[in-house]
This record gives C-alpha cells, structure tokens and sequence, in this order.
C-alpha cells in the first residue's frame, strides 16, 4: 500500500502525457510517440517545478516500467525466423554497429564528452534507437538528462534518414525493381524502426514493390536489434570490473547485472517454442503494442525529469556525436552491400 501511495499519483501523470503523445505517434509515426512524449514532458517541466508530491511515480515510471517495456520487446522477436532471414545482413550490422562505438569511443575522448551520454548515442545510433537507450540506461545507470539528451539526437537524426534516404537511395543507384538493397540499407542505416518502416514504406510506393522492402528492412532491423544482449551485457561487466577497482565505490556485478534483458531473452525464446508449436504471431500482439506504450510513457517521466534549458545549453557537442556516427553507419553499410554485390 505504501508503494502504491508514494507512486500512483506521478505514474497516472505521466499515463495522461502518454496518450495524445501516442496519438500524435500513430499520426506521424516519422516522429513517433516516444519523441513526442519526451517533448511534451520536458515543456511541462519548464512551467511546472512543483513536482514533490509526483516524483516518486515520475522516477518509477522512468526507471522501472522503461525495464518492463524492454522485457516486453522480447515478444516480438522470434528468433529462429531471425536467424534464418538475417544472416545475409548479419556481417553487416556487426560492421556498423563495430563503427558506431568505435566512433562514439574515440570522440568521447577527442570531444570530452561525459561518458554515459556517449555510450547511449553510440549504442542508439549503432542498434536500435529509443530502444537500445532504454535498454542500456539502466545498466550504466544513466540519468534522465542524459537518457532525453540521447533520444533527442537520435531521433533528430532518425528524421533525416526517413525523409532523405529514398531519394538518396534512387541518387545512388539501387534497384528500383527489388526492395532487396534498400531494404538492407535501411535496416542497417537508420537506428529507429519507426523511420526504418517509414522509409522502407516510401521506397516500395515510390516504386510499386507492394511490401518487398518493409518485409526485409524490418527482418533486417530485428536482427540488429539483437545487438541489446551482448551490449548490455558486455557493458555490465565492464562496470562491474571497474567498479571492482574503486576500495570506495565497489558494486558487485549481481547488483549491477541487467536482469530484465535475461527475461527479455526468455520472453523471446516463449515466442519462438510459441510459433513453431502453431500459435499465431498475432497472439503476440498486444505484447508488442504495450511495449511500444510503455516506452512513451517511461519518456513522458524522462521529460519531466529534465531541464531542457540545460540541454539546449549542452547539446551541441552530442549533436556532432550523433552525426558522425550515423554517417559512419551509413557509409560502412554502402560499402559493405558493395563488397557483398548486393548493388
């Protein structure tokens, strides 16, 4: 009872942020819920600094129900058609997600930006978007600031590519009469499915192809989405290894350790034994639409968590961040689709 008396009031205000801004998301879906849930939640936050008695359930619903919205995800991958479909795009999302970190390392450094905010963009530029930063914020304990920072430059970037990469597309050369090469290069070159589906969309009514391209832009883009588990994991041992050092701040790796990607997996693993038994995909559904709504509502509370004057201060830098490795992606997955003869 007291759980539920310190949380419900800030968790149902971040509920009625989630809906329009979930409404807005279906209407435009280049932008997306999520965008608009943060976007709406950080205006809010400007006028509205008496937040005492909402931030318990605010703080929730940015922490624990964005792990929950993770776990839910799994429902919507199974993982054998994955595998089956994936593999003549698998060498190269490792390429392009190898190039984003690495970019994002490097530049970390060169550009002194705070670690955490590069991690997140170089994981949400090199995987999956919203996604992925939901995903990884936990387990590098993120804050909200940087999380909103993240998703801004990602979903910034994410519009160009839904609007610019059909027409570069056809600039460059790749077959009109197949979905085949767009549909790689959009799963592999834009971060986000929302724009993924909406620039694949694009290509097959700009050229006729029915849902040529959407079907193998978003196989391709739930193959890299994959890329979550050993990310996640990976960077929890690292922390756990360097917190390990620290006589004053040691943190045991089963304190630190992404529990929620462990159910994630077994949420997938339910998919696929579900499916290969008969049960129809629509009967994941649901699942993958509470998912999807869930994650607009954990960004409504990260928008009412942060200070968007401090971020428009500070943006600049991560924007830069953020450019260089989307052209990266881009550049790596042109140049391997041209290596493989696929255009």
């Amino acid at each position: 009872m007291t759980f539920i008396k310190e949380n419900w009031k800030g968790v149902l205000f971040c509920l009625a942020i989630s809906v329009p801004s979930w409404i807005l998301g279906n209407l435009l879906p280049v932008i997306g819920g999520a965008v608009f849930a943060i976007i709406i939640g950080m205006i809010i936050a400007i006028f509205f600094k008496e937040k005492k008695s909402l931030q318990s359930g605010i703080n929730f619903t940015s922490k624990k129900i964005l792990q929950y919205a993770v776990v839910l995800l799994g429902f919507g991958m199974n993982l054998s058609v994955v595998v089956q479909t994936g593999g003549q795009s698998l060498p190269i999302i490792i390429m392009t997600i190898g190039i984003s970190l690495i970019v994002a390392y490097i530049l970390c450094k060169v550009m002194k930006l705070p670690s955490k905010i590069a991690t997140l963009i170089g994981v949400g530029s090199s995987i999956c978007g919203g996604s992925a930063i939901a995903a990884t914020a936990p387990v590098i304990s993120a804050n909200d600031e940087e999380v909103a920072q993240s998703i801004s430059v990602i979903f910034f970037f994410n519009v160009l590519a839904a609007l610019l990469f059909p027409t570069f597309g056809t600039l460059i050369g790749f077959s009109t009469t197949s979905g085949e090469a767009f549909g790689i290069f959009a799963g592999t070159a834009i971060n986000d499915t929302s724009s993924v589906t909406a620039a694949a969309s694009t290509w097959d009514s700009l050229y006729s192809l029915g849902s040529a391209t959407l079907d193998k832009a978003v196989t391709v883009k739930l193959t890299r989405t994959l890329g979550i588990i050993p990310i996640t994991l990976i960077l929890a041992l690292f922390r756990a290894k360097k917190s390990s050092g620290s006589s004053k701040d040691k943190v045991s790796l089963k304190k630190i350790f992404p529990f929620f990607i462990l159910f994630f997996v077994l949420a997938s693993l339910i998919t696929t034994i579900a499916l290969s038994l008969g049960i129809s995909e629509e009967f994941f559904s649901p699942f993958k639409t509470l998912s999807k709504f869930l994650i607009v509502m954990a960004m409504a509370a990260i928008g009412l968590n942060t200070d968007i004057v401090k971020l428009m201060k500070s943006g600049a830098k991560p924007l830069a961040l953020g450019f260089c490795c989307w052209v990266s992606i881009t550049v790596v997955s042109l140049l391997m689709q041209r290596v493989m003869g696929l255009w």
